[in-house]
Formats: C-alpha cells, sequence, structure tokens
C-alpha cells in the first residue's frame, strides 16, 4: 500500500457513509475513532516538542505564584528544589506535557466533539454549541482567578512552617498542586452552567432554586472552603463571590425559561381547546 494511502487510512479525513437504514456500520465508526485518536495524539505530540522550545517561559509562568509567595515570607524560610537524579528531567516531562494537553485542548476537544455530534439531533447539537461556547470562557475566568489567588494561599501554607525549618517544595509535586488548584477554580466556574442545563432539560426549576437559595449560598461558601488549596478567607471569598453571582445569574435564566416554557404549554393547551 502506497504511503499516502497509509496516512488516508490512519488520519484523513473522517466520512460518514450510511447504510440504507441510515446508520453507520460498526466498522466505520471504529475507522472514524481510529482516525480521531491518532490525530489528538499528533496533535499532543506536536504541543510536546513546541512546549520543550519554550521551557524556560514555562517554567517562569509555573514559578510565579510561588516565587511572589516567596518574596512576601521571610528569607531562607523556603526553597524551590527537585529530588533524586531524574527529578530535572521528571520535571521537564511533566510541565511540557501539561503545557501540550492544556494548549492543544481546543484540537484534540474539537476531534472529541466532531466524532460525537453526528450521532445527535438537531436541538441537541444546538445546545451543544452553546453549552462549548459558554464553558470555554467560564473555565478561563476559573483558571484565572485560580491563578491570581495561589500567591496568597502559597503564602498562608509555607508560612506555618516553623521559624527555624527550612520548607523545601519539590517542584514537581508543586507542578501537581499548581495544575490541581487551578482545575478546581475552573470546575467550580462551571457549576452554575450546569445548572442552568439542568433547568433546560427540565431537571430543575427556577422557583426551587429561590426557594434554597440561602442553602446554596452557604453550600458555595463551604465548597469553596474546602476546594481551595489554603482554606484561608481571602482565597475561599475569591472563589465563592463570583460563584454565587453566576448562581443568582443562572437562577434568572432559569426562570425566564420556565415562563418561557409555561406559556408554551398555554398556546398548545389552547390550541387543543380550539
Amino acid at each position: 500500500m502506497a504511503l499516502s494511502g497509509v496516512v488516508r487510512m490512519f488520519v484523513g479525513k473522517p466520512h460518514h457513509p450510511v447504510g440504507a437504514d441510515g446508520r453507520m456500520a460498526l466498522s466505520d465508526h471504529l475507522r472514524e475513532l481510529r482516525a480521531r485518536i491518532l490525530k489528538c495524539v499528533v496533535f499532543i505530540v506536536a504541543g510536546f516538542a513546541i512546549s520543550l522550545v519554550f521551557f524556560e517561559a514555562l517554567l517562569d509562568l509555573v514559578q510565579g505564584p510561588y516565587l511572589a509567595a516567596q518574596d512576601q515570607l521571610p528569607d531562607g524560610s523556603t526553597q524551590a528544589t527537585t529530588s533524586g537524579a531524574g527529578g530535572g528531567l521528571l520535571l521537564y516531562l511533566k510541565l511540557c506535557g501539561l503545557a501540550s494537553i492544556v494548549l492543544t485542548s481546543p484540537l484534540w476537544l474539537y476531534q472529541i466533539w466532531a466524532f460525537i455530534v453526528p450521532g445527535l439531533h438537531a436541538r441537541e447539537k444546538k445546545w451543544t454549541r452553546v453549552f462549548a461556547a459558554v464553558a470555554g470562557p467560564l473555565f478561563l475566568v476559573g483558571v484565572w482567578l485560580g491563578y491570581v489567588t495561589l500567591p496568597k494561599g502559597l503564602e498562608i501554607l509555607i508560612g506555618f512552617n516553623p521559624d527555624d525549618v527550612v520548607n523545601l517544595v519539590d517542584f514537581n509535586d508543586y507542578l501537581t498542586f499548581f495544575s490541581r488548584t487551578l482545575v478546581v477554580f475552573g470546575i467550580a466556574f462551571e457549576i452554575p452552567l450546569f445548572v442552568v442545563m439542568l433547568n433546560l432539560a427540565g431537571v430543575v426549576s427556577g422557583k426551587a432554586l429561590a426557594t434554597h437559595r440561602a442553602w446554596i449560598i452557604v453550600g458555595t461558601f463551604i465548597f469553596a472552603a474546602i476546594a481551595t488549596p489554603s482554606a484561608d478567607p481571602f482565597t475561599m471569598t475569591f472563589m465563592a463571590v463570583p460563584m454565587v453571582l453566576l448562581f443568582l445569574i443562572s437562577e434568572q435564566i432559569a426562570k425566564v425559561n420556565d415562563r418561557r416554557r409555561a406559556r408554551r404549554r398555554a398556546e398548545l393547551l389552547a390550541g387543543v381547546d380550539q
């Protein structure tokens, strides 16, 4: 088989052949899935290679919150380290791998979406596009807030260290802590969006949200206290207040949708009576 044929077979443009019953054969589904998985792998590998070139800039970006916290602490109270003979290499691999997954996420997420969307109905496709358009920016805002508040959280956590003991921060562990914190902030900002989606699905009503508003706000602050790395009031408030505002917005959207749904139901009933 010619090389061009092999390339087309593995990463060629996916197609959706259908049979007489309007359904794709299982082999066609598997062939398309293989092509899209290989594309995702190619994107991530290419992103990893590019990340290696910009390793120093990525390191400065990730190290920024720790250095900002270090500036607020007494001299010599904390120091970043790597452990083991392969610690430096592991740092390269973990940081560039993380950067590659994040930077290429629009590409591989699109491949996942493009594989799923042909099986959706027109209405489901519309709501999928709306969800993707809103979820992405909300997640990025949450990540940004996590990055902004991380120095204060690190300062508080490292500040618990006794004065006569040096806090050695293994940078590989710090990278895991860094990424987990930003992901938690990003996911937290998606919760109001899921509330709206549940309302659109008819699971939760705007009236129910309004009835339990006080408990939801209290639960939001409790969630923020648990989710934030340092559990200090500053970081907790920085996460909880925007989440409460987003919840209040989602509650109003749910109420508008409930009124629209009730009006449509009334029009249908009026048409039946006639």
